[in-house]
């Protein structure tokens, strides 16, 4: 486990020194750049623009600003903020605990819903649910997460009035119950691409394990369906399932990402978005470098999860 646990975290290393150098080289080299809000100012001269360049150091060759910016970054100096000079790590964490409340949010929506349907369509293979379902989610892939935003959006809110159109609390009211009524909404759309995923994984490991031996031995000896189900094949079908957790994190952000924005949601995705329209190099970099931590870091601990659950498996 030791040495699985040393090889991967290089690996993990050398990833996230490959996404750091290009996310840098392509911000840089996009046409405009943090300069060009400046260009806009009245009265802003050429020798104004350059004396400004001068301080941010954005006149150094890309490679020198990429050094020190990397250098700071691993002594946990990542950087102030263009916009407001605020440190990145502080305007981070402030919009963390927003994203991290709708993944986990969406995360348990997917997992109960998902479950529930993929372990239903393999008990009734071939029936009118497990159709019904099998389209469900290739509908529910086939949707744009923004797209199934603002339907969502239009319907429960403007025309039903059952939830707010956005944002993560009413101002003036700022209740737990006030919280779970906004987060309803964001939640169940971040979550709709994932309950597919999870239930076809679902149902397909699911019906390679009600096929066993061990199975057919369980209710050869007259134990309840639902004994064999629950205690039997639904444990080990999703065992599996711990690797499709961590392999979902990169759509649950990406999803956020475009969620937030529909909903107003104050968390990391409209952030990011933001730092973008304003050229807010630092934040954009950090946002990007803290995902792909959250991405390395939970694909490692769901194989390790997953190496703790099943003994067959050694992590060599």
């Amino acid at each position: 486990m030791g040495k699985y646990l040393l090889a991967r975290s290089l690996q993990n290393l050398v990833l996230l020194v490959l996404v750091s150098v290009i996310g840098f080289g392509i911000l840089h080299l996009a046409p405009g750049g943090p300069l060009a809000q400046f260009a806009l100012v009245p009265g802003m001269s050429q020798a104004d623009i350059a004396r400004i360049a001068h301080q941010m150091g954005l006149d150094r060759p890309l490679p020198l600003q990429y050094w020190e910016w990397f250098s700071r970054l691993l002594t946990g100096d990542w950087g102030r903020s263009y916009r407001d000079n605020q440190p990145v790590l502080a305007i981070i964490g402030s919009h963390l605990g927003a994203t991290l409340e709708l993944m986990v949010a969406a995360t348990l929506i997917a997992v109960l819903l998902g479950t529930w349907i993929g372990v239903m369509g393999a008990v009734r293979r071939y029936s009118l649910f497990d159709y019904l379902a099998t389209i469900g989610a290739m509908v529910a892939l086939s949707i744009p997460t923004f797209w199934f935003g603002l339907i969502t959006i239009y319907l429960f809110s403007v025309e039903l009035g059952w939830l707010p159109s956005g944002s993560r609390y009413t101002v003036g009211d700022a209740s737990f119950l006030d919280y779970l009524h906004h987060l309803i909404g964001p939640s169940l759309v971040l979550a709709l691409v994932t309950i597919a995923v999870w239930s076809r994984y679902t149902r397909s490991s699911m019906l390679d394990v009600i096929g066993q031996d061990y199975i057919r031995t369980a209710r050869a000896k007259g134990l309840p369906e639902r004994v064999v189900l629950v205690h039997h094949a639904i444990r080990n079908a999703l065992l599996p399932m711990i690797t499709i957790a961590g392999l979902q994190l990169p759509t649950l952000l990406s999803g956020a990402l475009v969620t937030e924005t529909v909903f107003t949601w104050p968390g990391m995705g409209r952030l990011f978005l933001d730092s973008l329209d304003y050229r807010d190099y630092p934040v954009v970099m950090g946002i990007l470098v803290f995902s792909a931590v959250l991405v390395l870091v939970g694909n490692l601990l769901a194989d390790v999860l997953y190496a703790v659950a099943d003994p067959r498996i050694r992590l060599d």
